[in-house]
């Protein structure tokens, strides 16, 4: 592997020859830059405003631009002569556990091979410090116009170095936690941790870049003049009703196990106006005020029916005893009358006896009838 760095690591009054290379590679799918009418290469070329003209890469340098725009050139044989120790120096100064380390702070990592055949020794010496210890190297080096802190640590039996950001770098969390006050339930924490441990089976080593697999499916498919592959359909969202269902679906189906019966999923939430109608069996306000209703209105009904009854056998009493008195009157009548005409008939009889015609028989027949 190339170095792109070389130097030394400085323990102590030790020096330790080492190179640098990089631990990490991009396996991004590259693309260029075309014109899109032609096709044609897109050229990014650096030219000089001065005598504007292109110039070479071996004919620029830096330079450090003030306020006012002047430019101050600042050359290699400049920097070489910085005044800190960590120029050409990874400078060891201090150990520190390494879960001490805040990950926010690990930037990138890099190997630190042996220089030359007389590094091996002091070389060999800081690994085996590193690993009896159970500690990390923090270190200061120099690289790429500026001074930067590092940690050191054993990766199988070489040493690398992980850049770290300094910590005035690192941002405090303020205001990205939820400002609301929020409580869980030993369920909702139980089911989370289940579904942590069904999610726990799954290594590093398992996972690959499917995105970029998909893009050098596409590539293959351009080049060969093939039919491009389709697109899976996105999966459709389960509607999740609260958390607590959410976890306990996660943990089935990490499991394999089926799915919760119709039966025991949780009712939807309604969020419109409740209906009229109950649910669950349950009677219905309606239903109940009708019944209400229907008792309310039962006793004035028989009240109603029993006022009808009373006047109806109260009528029939003063009909009974009209009818009586009349009979009685017309009896007293009957009987005054009869009196009368027996008392008138014998005072006639009594004075001028008469023989009867044929109308008197009729009249008196109609009376005594």
């Amino acid at each position: 592997m190339r170095s792109i760095w070389n130097g030394v690591i400085s323990f102590g009054l030790v020096r330790v020859p080492i190179k640098l290379v990089n631990a990490t590679e991009s396996h991004s799918v590259p693309f260029r830059e075309i014109h899109t009418e032609d096709g044609g290469r897109i050229r990014h070329r650096k030219f000089c405003e001065l005598e504007d003209r292109e110039v070479a890469a071996q004919e620029i340098s830096r330079g450090y631009e003030e306020a006012d725009g002047t430019i101050i050139p600042i050359t290699d044989e400049d920097l070489a002569h910085l005044p800190i120790p960590t120029a050409r120096t990874i400078e060891i100064v201090t150990f520190v556990p390494e879960d001490s380390i805040d990950p926010l702070q690990l930037g990138a990592a890099y190997y630190l091979a042996a220089g030359r055949a007389p590094a091996a020794r002091p070389y060999t010496l800081l690994r085996e410090t590193l690993k009896r210890g159970n500690r990390v190297a923090i270190a200061k080096f120099a690289l790429r116009g500026r001074e930067r802190l590092g940690m050191l640590r054993v990766v199988g039996e070489a040493i690398t170095l992980h850049g770290l950001l300094w910590p005035d770098e690192v941002r405090a969390p303020e205001g990205i936690a939820p400002a609301a006050d929020v409580t869980l339930h030993d369920k909702e924490l139980r089911l989370a941790d289940a579904l942590m441990d069904a999610l726990s089976g799954v290594g590093l080593e398992d996972l690959r870049d499917e995105y970029r697999e998909a893009v050098e499916q596409v590539v293959a498919a351009k080049i060969s003049g093939e039919a491009l592959p389709e697109a899976p359909e996105p999966e459709r969202g389960v509607e999740v009703l609260d958390l607590t269902t959410a976890l306990e679906r996660s943990v089935r189906a990490l499991r394999g196990e089926p799915a919760e019966p119709e039966a025991e999923r949780p009712p939807r939430r309604r969020t419109s106006r409740p209906s009229s109608k109950g649910t669950g069996g349950g009677k219905s306000p309606s239903t109940t005020e009708r019944k209400k209703t229907s008792s309310a209105r039962e006793p004035a009904t028989r009240t109603s029916r029993s006022g009808k009854n009373t006047t109806a056998k109260n009528t029939t009493a003063k009909n009974t005893t009209a009818k009586n008195t009349t009979a009685k009157n017309t009896t007293a009548k009957n009987t005054t009358a009869k009196n009368t005409t027996g008392s008138a008939a014998e005072g006639a009889a009594g004075k001028t006896p008469s023989k009867k015609t044929p109308a008197t028989r009729t009249a008196s027949r109609k009376r005594s009838a």
